[in-house]
């Protein structure tokens, strides 16, 4: 049988740090990773591009578009790929090429390790061979992440450990898969999953491709006293806000100087911005109709649902919406729609 053509898009990372004496930083290229795990060749022809080599805190959005595009770029070449990445801000990429690159009937895989890869105890050998043979897995498609045995919606993961291997979790959505040494299991609901033809009229031997993204989106998270002007202080250079609000949807009737929130907010998207409300509370997701302190807010123009999404997903996706049209409408259209199991249909 003739192996899968696997192409490994090294970004740097942990899994590629060295200690050169001031901390760990990015010093091994995809190639010399690839070194490690040998076992990868019985899996795949494996070629590697270097996108970058950076410490993953210092990924930026116009970094996803530079990842996007060089996967963009060999995609009729290959049958998958593999994105070695620092974990720390691994689920907003994810989440970024989710958006950027939509109904992907190949497999596009993030993965990376809480350990450099020469480390005597590292995580990064099995985490790099399970995603390669996760990649070369006839039904796997579209973008995820392969961490510690487990395999995540590119656009449902976060990092909920600093330290252990089981880095991340699936948030508000069952995993796609686990993986044994060298065997998948795959979730109950993804258990007969197989390839088909997406929504939009496109073909399924190609995905949906986006290059434009606003980075002009600012993560406000509530806290008891919280001054309602720092909306006005983020005008001129945010185009949008996400707000974490308190519990399933509440907001504070009175900051403690200035306009109500309720004015601030409305001021907001009056001027032609977008708020998208999410919960910082991490499981079970928001709904703004349950108390009077959110309900004002469940159906004014401007002002979007993060559902149950993460926090992750709704910066990515809300600079992806806002990259395509400045029109509102539209951009709650765009934000609404489900993708990569991005949110749950229940609004």
């Amino acid at each position: 049988m003739t192996k899968k053509r696997i192409l490994l898009v090294a970004t740097g990372g942990t899994i590629a740090s060295k200690e050169e004496g001031n901390g760990l930083s990015p010093a091994l290229s995809g190639e010399e990773l690839t070194r490690f795990v040998p076992e990868v060749a019985d899996l795949a022809t494996l070629d590697v591009k270097q996108a970058m080599n950076i410490d993953s805190t210092n990924m930026r959005p116009c970094d996803w578009l530079r990842v996007a595009r060089t996967i963009v770029e060999s995609y009729d070449d290959y049958d998958g790929f593999v994105v070695l990445h620092g974990t720390d801000t691994m689920a907003y990429t994810a989440a970024a090429l989710s958006y950027l690159i939509q109904h992907s009937p190949k497999p596009i895989v993030l993965t990376g390790s809480q350990r450099p890869m020469a480390s005597a105890f590292t995580d990064a050998k099995l985490n790099l061979y399970q995603s390669v043979l996760y990649a070369t897995d006839d039904d796997a498609s579209d973008v995820s992440i392969a961490f510690g045995g487990i395999v995540i919606a590119g656009t449902r993961a976060r990092k909920q450990r600093t330290m252990s291997f089981n880095a991340f979790t699936s948030v508000n959505f069952p995993p796609l898969a686990y993986i044994r040494t060298d065997r998948i299991v795959r979730s109950t609901p993804f258990a007969h999953a197989r390839k088909a033809e997406g929504s939009r009229g496109h073909t399924a031997d190609r995905p949906v491709v986006y290059d434009k993204l606003d980075p002009r989106v600012f993560a406000l998270k509530l806290t008891p006293g919280l001054d309602s002007r720092i909306f006005s202080a983020l005008a001129p250079s945010y185009d949008a806000v996400i707000l974490e609000t308190f519990g399933i949807g509440g907001i504070p009737e009175q900051g403690e100087t200035g306009p109500c929130f309720q004015d601030a907010i409305y001021s907001w998207v009056d001027s032609g911005r977008i708020a998208v409300m999410t919960t910082q509370v991490p499981e079970e997701g928001l709904d703004l109709g349950v108390y009077e302190v959110g309900r004002a807010y469940a159906n004014h123009p401007g002002i979007l649902r993060g559902a149950d999404m993460t926090p992750e997903a709704i910066v990515a996706k809300t600079m992806w919406a806002l990259g395509q049209t400045r029109d509102v409408t539209e951009v709650e259209h765009l934000f609404n729609c489900e993708i990569n199991h991005d949110r749950s249909p229940f609004e």
